[in-house]
């Protein structure tokens, strides 16, 4: 059975308890939920009596369904869909069986790396021996009535079931795995630091820049001797002038004297 209704998958259908099959008498409650608030959403179902129908159920809230006694007819397909329709939630298989067996796996996806538990119980006992299949073959036997498949892959999918000795078996269910969710990226810089960041860099590199090219002319004026000053006339010139001034102290003083004229 298949919606006939296309639609954007935008919800999800939450079952609880989470298994895709059911003893006969057995309740579940179905709802509609998505992040960021929900439209007017449907329960809605596919089965062999009701095709593309709402999930009727006793309280005002139609995005919620509980089924107190289930029954075989019950079984089927079941989704949520906006009241306007073009967006749903995926797609969900519940099995109701009025046997004595019933396999309880997730009827909803499971996250790769999970360990998942399989469990195969009756109306009337709880603890029991049993074996567990997937697509048709033996994969492990229980005393307990559980056995668990750690880490999951997606070569965990398939078709599993489980058989009591002396009871009966099952109905096969679905197990789909899908991949692990990746994590969310940082968050990103405020624009101020992403634009001063580089400013300052840029900055930097330059003062840098400019003290390598003074430092540089620094060390090449220090090392060069400059040909247009003769130090050898200087050190003449400093030695005349001591020179000169040695005479001048060693030479004789002159006075001239000055007879007044007469009066």
């Amino acid at each position: 059975m298949a919606i006939t209704t296309l639609c954007a998958v935008v919800a999800a259908l939450r079952v609880l308890p989470d298994r895709a099959q059911f003893l006969q008498y057995e309740s579940v409650s179905l709802s509609c939920e998505q992040q960021g608030g929900s439209p007017d959403w449907r329960v809605k179902r596919n089965t062999s009596t009701k095709t593309n129908q709402e999930c009727s159920s006793e309280t005002t809230d139609r995005s919620c369904c509980f089924i107190q006694d289930l029954y075989p007819l019950d079984t089927g397909v079941y989704w949520c869909e906006s009241a306007a329709g073009g967006r749903c939630s995926d797609t969900v298989n519940i099995m109701v069986t009025g046997g004595f067996v019933i396999l309880e796996s997730p009827v909803l996806p499971v996250t790769e790396g999970d360990n998942v538990t399989l469990r195969c119980r009756t109306k009337s006992t709880s603890n029991l021996t049993a074996g567990f299949y997937k697509d048709g073959l033996l994969i492990g036997s229980s005393f307990t009535g559980n056995i668990t498949v750690p880490g999951v892959s997606k070569a965990d999918e398939g078709l599993y079931k489980c058989n009591v000795s002396g009871v009966g078996g099952s109905s096969e269910s679905w197990l789909t795995v899908r991949g692990r969710p990746e994590p969310p990226p940082p968050p990103p810089d405020s624009p101020l630091a992403g634009f001063l960041l580089p400013v300052v860099g840029t900055c930097l590199s330059l003062v840098l820049l400019v003290l390598l090219v003074l430092l540089c002319l620094w060390r090449n004026h220090k090392g060069k001797v400059d040909p247009d000053v003769s130090y050898t006339d200087v050190t003449i010139t400093q030695q005349a002038q001591t020179n000169r001034i040695r005479d001048a102290t060693a030479a004789p003083t002159f006075y001239s004297t000055v007879k007044p004229g007469n009066t």
